[in-house]
């Protein structure tokens, strides 16, 4: 049994809120946006990181981290981008590895809108934490949190805070 936070689209920002709400997790897991690799490497010592880079992301962020990670989580096969979508509008390359993997959770940020979907074409939960930062178009900062036991994805909390 592994607890996981995921978060997306932190622009630089990594504040208390953030840590408190992420501070009984195992992993994070950062869907993009993250701001620099400084605060990659901040995230990194709070607690085991695993992220993708995403579209602002400068170069020497994208030589730490991937487009897509692909990756076993307990019984779970999870397929983590930026740009992804949602079920029934996924992104074309995401939906070329939703197809060839088959994972059972896909996570994506990019849209600054929480959203947690069961997708039934493609069996698999869909979690776009939304944004954790200040910058962006959304009022809400938010995060997510749940439990993986095995095969099941469980006991799942949404993080919200006002951004500022």
């Amino acid at each position: 049994m592994i607890k996981i936070g995921i978060i997306s689209d932190t622009h630089g920002t990594f504040d208390k809120p953030l840590e408190q709400f992420l501070g009984e997790v195992d992993e994070i897991w950062h869907a993009g946006d993250i701001g620099s690799p400084e605060l990659a490497d901040r995230i990194a010592a709070f607690k085991p990181l695993r992220a993708v880079y995403g579209n602002t992301d400068g170069g020497q962020t994208r030589l730490m981290f991937r487009k897509f990670e692909i990756f076993d989580c307990e019984d779970i096969l999870v397929v983590m981008t930026h740009i992804g979508g949602y079920p029934g509008r996924y992104d074309h390359e995401a939906l070329k590895n939703i197809k060839a993997y088959s994972p059972k959770l896909f996570v994506a940020g990019h849209s600054h809108i929480l959203k947690v979907i069961h997708d039934k074409q493609n069996d698999l939960l869909h979690i776009n934490p939304g944004a954790a930062g200040c910058s962006g178009i959304h009022f809400v900062r938010t995060a997510v949190r749940f439990v993986i036991d095995r095969d099941k994805i469980k006991d799942l909390e949404v993080g919200e805070w006002e951004r500022r």
